[in-house]
Order: C-alpha cells, then structure tokens, then sequence
C-alpha cells in the first residue's frame, strides 16, 4: 500500500504518494497521515504525470502517452515549478510534448511530492501554481560489517486499452559507504481506444529510460552522482498537428547533503541536453514538415539549515542557464516551405539568478509560522529570425521577421517572492493554516519570441492542444500572483484513523498571460472546423476554488479485514476581470474510493466523477464536455515477501467521455474531416502487474 505525505507548510496542502522511503528533500514540517487515498500500485501507469491523479485539485492535460501536462487549482505546465532529481527541465519544443516529468518514468520514481498554491520560497519559484518534486529511488546502501550486498527489483505491467506494455529493471550493489546502481525502464503502446471501440487515431508512443548512480556516503554527508540517457523513438499527439518522431536526452547531476555542528548543507549542480524532432510517422497521420529543437538546461543551487533557538533558519542560493534553438527544415520541391530553413527561434536564452531566505518559528505548543522572501533576476534574450522565403505564400512571415529583427529583444526583469503561514494546533485533533503569498513567473521563450504570423506557423506553436495558433509577444510582463488559503485539518483515531481536510483558496494574478484573438481560420482547411489565430497578451485574472479530503474507516481489523471509505472533490474557477473564463479549469470532480484489506490482499474500488463543462474560454473556442463518471476496480496480492501481483480495470463501464483537459481531437479531423470535436478518452482497460525484487 502507497502511503502519502500531506506536507502542511503551505496552507493549500495537498502533497504526492511516497512510492517509496527515502529522507524528505525538503525540512518542512510535515504530517504523516495513512490513509487519505491508498491503493494497490498501478504498474500499467507510464505517465509520471498521473502518478498524483489522486490528489484533490490536481489533473492532467493529455498530450502523448508520456507527456502529460500537470494541472493544479486551474495553473498549470510552466505555472508550476518541477524538479526532477533536482534538476530544473524546460520543454525544448513549441509545443511542450516534452515537459520535465516526461524525462523520468514512473518506474524509476522513488519519491513523487505537491506543493499547491502558498509555496514556501526554499521549495521553488518563478512559478505561480505551486512545486512537484520528483526524486529516484534513493541510492541502496549495506548496512555496517555486512560488506558488500545486491539488490534487484524487476517489474512488468500490460493494459488492453492500447495493447501498452511497461517494463522496468533497478540493480544495485553496495556496501555501507559505496552505492551503485543502474535502472531502466520501457514503455510501449499502440494507439488507444475509446469507450466506443474506436481508436483514436495517432496516439501511439514508445520510451526508453536509463539511469546510472554512484553514491558516497561518511562522517561528512553523502555525495550522489547520476547519469542517464533518454529515447523517446516516436510519440503520436491527437490534440496537435505535429507529432514527436524523435526526442533523445542526456543528464547528469551531483548532490551533496551533509549535517554539520551549525546544521544542514545541500548543494547540487546539474546539466541536461535535449535533441527533439518533430513531423510525422504513422499511416494514422500522414504528412511532410520537419522540425528540430535544440535545448540544453545546466544550473546549481545551494541551501543551509541552521537550527535557531525556536525555529529554522534556511537560505540559499540558485542559477538555472536555458538555451533554445528551433529551426524547421526547407521541405524539397515545396513552394511554401522553402527554399530557406524556418528559424523560430535562434539562440533564445533564459537565465534566473535566485536568493531566498525563510525563518520557520514554534511560538508555542499552540502556534508555528513561516516568512520567507526570494529575489528573481530573470533575463531573456533571441538572435534574429527567418522566414521559409520571401515569396507570396511567405508573405505574412516575412514582414514579421523583418518585424521582430528590427526590435531590441533582450527583458530583464527583477521578481520578489513573499510567503506567510501561520498554522494553529489547538489540539490533538485539529489543525488550521492561514497562509498568504505573493507568487512570480517570467514569459517562456516562445511567449515571447515565437514570431510567425502565417497560419501555418502560428498553428505550430500551440502547447495548449486547443487546435489554434498562437504568435509571441517581446513586450509581455511577468505574471504575479497574490494568493490567500485556508486548510482546516480535522482528525482522529490514530495513523488508521479518520480526518477531513477543507481547503478554500483564492488567487488575483497581475497580467496573467492570456490570448487577444486576430482572426480565425479552418483547420486542414476543413470547412465544418474553426479555429482561432491568437496573441499572447497580459491580463488580468482571478482564480478561486476549495479542495476538499477525506477519509473514514468503515470497518477495523477483523476475520474479514478491514473497509475504509476515503476520496475527495475538487471545484474551481476561473475568470478575466475584463470578462470570460479561463482556459483548461477542470469543472465540478470528485474522487469516491472504497478500500479493502485482507492478510495479502489489498483491493480498491472507484469512481471518478466529473461535471459537464460549459464554462469555457470562448477565445481559444474550448469545447463543451458533457459530465461522466468511471469505475474503476483493482487489487494487489502479496504472494511472497518479494513478488506482488496487481490486477485491475480501468473505466469498468467502458463508458465513452471526453476529458475536460483533452483538447480537441485534430488527427480524427485531418482523417475523417466533420466539425471539429472534444478530443475522447480512454475506454475499458484490463491491467496486469508483477514486481520482484531479490
């Protein structure tokens, strides 16, 4: 059973399952509940994202079978600030089809956390929505006098849906100082199909992870090193008009953590390379443009701990270096792209320079708090442009490039973090937060740089899956958020015991980075389909909404185990205060699970519920979703103290749908032509696990 950790430094409070034990990165104080949303592991899972899909408040935006798109209390993708081991990941590509929890698979995770809302500056910034925190499995070591020891685990998953198979493979040997390890993980799947039969045409993918570890552990601390490679061979995305025919990365970072007489050191660095292709592969989408992206991260980031007389002291220090170039390639013969190769974007930079410091004091039994401040310089940068040609059919692209040539592009911009909580205990059996933040995010790079105003090429920057084109803006600001929360946390009956969990929020963003429509056009020139040419633009919104948790034993330990009824529900809202909705906010949701444990047998059962979507953002033309709710059914049976076996199915009903957050479904349109419609989502899925370790 996957336990979770509800971090409480934030008065938001929703955190991840801890899939495995490793030491918590960040020394925030935390609650240890059990409880709130277990279950049998779900192995057939090959997208990082929706390893927290049990987490009020929290969804996916679907892109490819690996990359989807993270979404809490309606801010999401470059809204929230993602570490993977560390490492701080940009997507390296116009439309986002690998963002930073496509790089690991969920396989190789060990340690998976949420930060909503209210973040405490140590744990991240130029983000607005909030942290996730993923960390390997922590590196194996013997314990004294053992010598050297081994360990393997191995694991293997199949789902009927999409004929997906997942694999995964972790070695380790070490003794009480010295640790190395390697692990792989594969992932494979056709295209899916609906709760129709039919199959969603261009949504296959395959990946291949593989990681290496060497770690060093004394008196001083413990010194980590990894190092790995990523393949993602081809990766199909029905709610884009390109599809990934080639994405191939190389890491490596180093982490140091140490504990001295003064208290606690940690210093990491960390260098990441992305090579990423775009056009098209399969006879489910047929079609000629290629695209190529360069992205290359590197960065450090340094903090101490010192104890105070009743408190914590934490301080640090950041860099993080992006570079970016994206060009398309002249396609041979063709008059529109050529002669000349497309430069999107040429040598685009974006560097953050970041201090922060954050004081935590226990006043008394009864009161703790937390006040923190972080300073952002945030600078931006690209080299000049051009267009595929000069000619008639370039027309639009090429007074835009001489445009965007003629302008002086480089922003600095200079973003001030501010956090206070204050959380109240009154007794054993409650907990209640206040908390206040004001919360900054600089444009990305395309936001900014990305130029084109042909049709063609506003259609290719597109990271929303809405089936619109988008075009940049130099002068864009930086968003800034003042976000107030509350979380009242009542509780009782000891780690197996009950609690409800009551969370409303509400967040006003200064020049929250939007759309200004400029003119529409037909989609693969289909003529019952509309779509909308757009400008990023600043303006301003607000954002409100409540999270609510719970959990409840039905039935305690007895000859026929024990029942616990647990779920949660999530609403939340979105608007301009010039008027409309915003785009992507999940409607009305909730999350019902009834749980049973047996000896060896753990079994869940599920339904998740989600209301019809009509408040949408008639700017982007976001589709309509009627409501809908799935079962789900699985177990897992340990059979020996080092194999666990799973089984399960997935929307039991095999109830047809369409996923809020999908998108429009733009490969069906482009094969099947007809208006264009709300992307469909995954119908009934038998699953099969086994995991071994030896």
């Amino acid at each position: 059973m996957n336990h979770l950790r509800f971090c409480f430094a934030t008065a938001i409070a929703v955190a991840g399952p801890v899939i495995a034990a490793p030491d918590v990165d960040v020394d925030l104080p935390t609650v240890i509940i059990t409880g709130v949303a277990e279950h049998p592991e779900r192995t057939a899972d090959s997208d990082t994202s929706t390893l927290l899909s049990n987490m009020p408040g929290y969804s996916v935006a679907q892109g490819g079978g690996v990359s989807g798109l993270p979404v809490v209390n309606g801010l999401g993708d470059d809204r929230l600030k993602i570490r993977v081991d560390g490492m701080e990941l940009t997507s390296a590509c116009a439309n986002h089809m690998n963002p930073p929890l496509s790089y690991i698979d969920p396989g190789q995770v060990g340690q998976i956390d949420l930060v909503a809302g209210v973040t405490p500056v140590s744990a991240g910034g130029d983000s607005i929505g909030g942290t996730i925190t993923v960390q390997s499995a922590a590196p194996f070591f013997a314990r004294a006098g053992e010598g050297w020891r081994t360990r393997v685990k191995l694991g293997a998953s199949a789902k009927s849906v999409n004929d997906g198979v997942n694999a995964s493979v972790s070695a380790s040997a070490a003794d009480d100082t010295t640790s190395i390890g390697y692990t792989a993980a594969y992932a494979r799947a056709h295209s899916y199909e609906d709760g129709d039969g039919q199959r969603v045409l261009g949504s296959m993918f395959e990946s291949i992870n593989q990681s290496a570890t060497l770690a060093l552990r004394g008196a001083a601390g413990q010194l980590t090193l990894r190092a790995g490679v990523q393949h993602i061979p081809y990766q199909g995305f029905p709610n884009q008009y390109m599809d990934m025919t080639d994405n191939t990365a190389r890491y490596a970072n180093l982490a140091y953590a140490g504990r001295f007489g003064w208290g606690d050191f940690d210093a990491s660095a960390y260098w990441q390379k992305t090579e990423h292709e775009m056009g098209f592969f399969t006879p489910e989408r047929t079609g000629t443009m290629p695209m190529t992206t360069r992205g290359i991260n590197a960065g450090y980031a340094v903090k101490a701990s010192v104890p105070l007389q009743a408190g914590t002291l934490r301080v640090g220090n950041e860099f993080h270096r992006f570079r970016l170039d994206d060009f398309w390639p002249a396609v041979p013969g063709s008059m529109m792209m050529g002669p000349n190769t497309y430069v999107n974007v040429n040598d685009g930079m974006r560097d953050r320079a970041v201090v922060f410091g954050e004081v935590e004091t226990r006043h008394d039994a009864h009161w703790l708090s937390l006040l923190g401040a972080r300073w952002e310089w945030v600078r931006t940068d690209a080299g000049a442009v051009q267009p595929y040609g000069t000619g008639m059919m370039n027309a639009a692209d090429a007074a835009a490039a001489r445009a965007f040539n003629a302008r002086d592009r480089r922003r600095d911009d200079g973003n001030l973090d501010l956090t206070a909580l204050a959380r109240f205990t009154p007794d054993e059996g409650a907990t209640y937060e206040f908390a206040l933040a004001r919360k900054t995010r600089s444009p990305n790079l395309y936001e900014r740089y990305s130029w084109g105003r042909g049709t063609m090429a506003m259609t290719m920057t597109n990271w929303f899956g809405d089936g619109n084109g988008y075009v940049g803006d130099i002068d864009l600001k930086r968003e800034a958020a003042t976000t107030l929360a509350f979380t009242a946390d009542w509780h009782g009956g000891g780690a197996k015991g009950w609690f409800v969990r009551f969370n409303p929020y509400f967040s006003r963003v200064n020049d929250y980075i939007d759309v200004d429509v400029l003119g529409t056009f037909n989609p693969y020139m289909k003529m019952g389909a509309k779509g909308t040419l757009l400008r990023f633009a600043n303006h301003d919104a607000k954002l409100y909404g409540v999270n609510l948790a719970w959990s409840v034993p039905v039935v305690r330990e007895g000859m026929y185990g024990s029942v616990k009824f647990s779920g949660n529900a999530a609403w939340t809202r979105g608007t301009r205060r010039d008027g409309g909705d915003l785009y992507r906010i999940m409607p009305l949701n909730a999350l019902l699970v009834l749980e049973h444990e047996l000896g060896r047998w753990s079994s869940q059962l599920d339904v998740r519920a989600v209301d019809r979507k009509d408040r949408v953002d008639v700017r982007r033309l976001e589709p309509v979703t009627a409501g809908y709710a799935l079962v789900g059914l699985r177990t897992a049976f340990q059979a020996r103290k080092h194999l666990k076996l799973t089984a399960g199915v997935s929307n039991l009903l095999d109830k047809a749908y369409a996923d809020p957050l999908g998108g429009v479904y733009l490969s069906g349109l482009k094969a099947q032509g007809g208006a264009l419609r709300p992307l469909p989502g995954y119908g009934r899925s038998f699953e099969l696990g086994m995991n071994v370790e030896f």
